[in-house]
């Protein structure tokens, strides 16, 4: 966050040359921010801010938050999802006292972005766009920035464990169901590919995220 206060400037000259200054945060007034998709998470302990002579406030808190998301599983595991992070201000109005704007590009951000993400998990960050709009509420106008990150899962390890099993599954279902085996022998196979197709349905049960409206298509009898 940066932003400007008029009346904490001051000449470095007559100050030793001393041009910044660290101070807590509640020295002075700063933008009270909400993540409207906020969950949970973690508050950081670093309350401090930069003050440089010119009056600019410059103020680094990393978070971990957790964040709602509506996701669209229809084409699970080869799904692209889209999560907004949406960050307002309700407490000043954003025609006359406070607005919210972006110093950096959506291109400059998602490269940074890609920089910091060093993990190799379920998703793969794919795209950010960044959104500047004002939001009616109780009469009044408020500023609000609205990131939106686009996501692809990785499917490797769902085709390994999941579709190619049941492809192999219902291959020797047919195989055994045209073949020249018995009758008896056929139903004791059948069987044990109901219950072989009854654990992977398991298995797909506990991997699928219960909030989508619609089920995958590979979830689908």
């Amino acid at each position: 966050q940066e932003w400007q206060n008029p009346f904490a400037t001051w000449d470095p000259q007559d100050f030793c040359n001393i041009s910044e200054i660290v101070l807590p945060m509640d020295t002075y007034w700063s933008p009270p921010i909400f993540i409207l998709e906020r969950v949970s998470g973690q508050n950081p302990e670093l309350n401090y801010m930069v003050l440089m002579h010119n009056g600019s406030f410059n103020s680094t808190r990393p978070f971990q938050v957790t964040l709602t998301c509506s996701l669209i599983i229809l084409k699970f595991p080869f799904d692209t999802q889209t999560c907004n992070l949406s960050i307002a201000s309700f407490l000043y109005p954003a025609v006359t006292d406070f607005v919210m704007k972006m110093r950096r590009t959506p291109a400059e951000i998602m490269q940074h972005s890609q920089n910091l993400l060093l993990t190799d998990g379920e998703w793969k960050f794919t795209n950010l766009s960044i959104v500047e709009f004002t939001e009616a509420l109780d009469d009044k106008e408020y500023s609000v920035v609205t990131y939106m990150i686009s996501m692809r899962r990785r499917p490797t390890l769902y085709i390994l464990n999941l579709i190619l099993p049941t492809c192999a599954l219902y291959l020797l279902d047919m195989a055994v169901l045209f073949g020249p085996s018995s009758l008896e022998e056929k139903i004791n196979f059948q069987i044990a590919i109901i219950l072989g197709s009854s654990m992977l349905a398991v298995i797909l049960n506990n991997s699928l995220p219960t909030s989508s409206n619609k089920p995958p298509i590979i979830g689908t009898p």
